[in-house]
């Protein structure tokens, strides 16, 4: 296989990645959204309810909106990445090592899907760790 078939594949699997996850979190707002029964029982255990629900929602779709987008992408990722973070955090908070894998599941094929459509992402980190070492 030719490198340029490997990146041109790597670039289509990082895009389609990218539109599926980003689908995934407007999914999971409009269960938000719409006050689904069981997903809304669990965020108040948690200590979402109501208006926190909503804005939970929005935060949901706002980082799903700017990650799909390449302008914004970058600024994506790192809400995207906020957003699952505090995800995860409130679980392991609360006790609930089993759920936290969810949202770390879906940061991590987010944070793949970033690095395979744009491999550049890391190289600035990985350079500075080389040049000071």
């Amino acid at each position: 296989m030719s490198n340029s078939a490997r990146t041109t594949g790597r670039f289509r699997s990082g895009t389609i990645l990218i539109y599926l996850l980003s689908i995934l979190l407007v999914g999971s707002a409009a269960v938000k959204f719409a006050h689904v029964p069981q997903p809304t029982a669990e965020l108040a255990e948690l200590g979402f309810g109501g208006g926190n629900l909503t804005l939970i929602a929005s935060l949901e779709v706002a980082s799903a909106v700017l990650f799909v987008f390449p302008r914004t992408r970058s600024f994506g990722l790192l809400f995207v990445s906020a957003y699952l973070g505090g995800a995860v955090a409130t679980h392991v908070g609360h006790h609930q090592l089993l759920p936290s894998f969810r949202p770390a599941i879906v940061l991590a094929l987010i944070w793949l899907a970033a690095w395979l459509r744009h491999p550049e992402m890391l190289r600035s980190g990985m350079a500075k760790s080389v040049e000071t070492a």
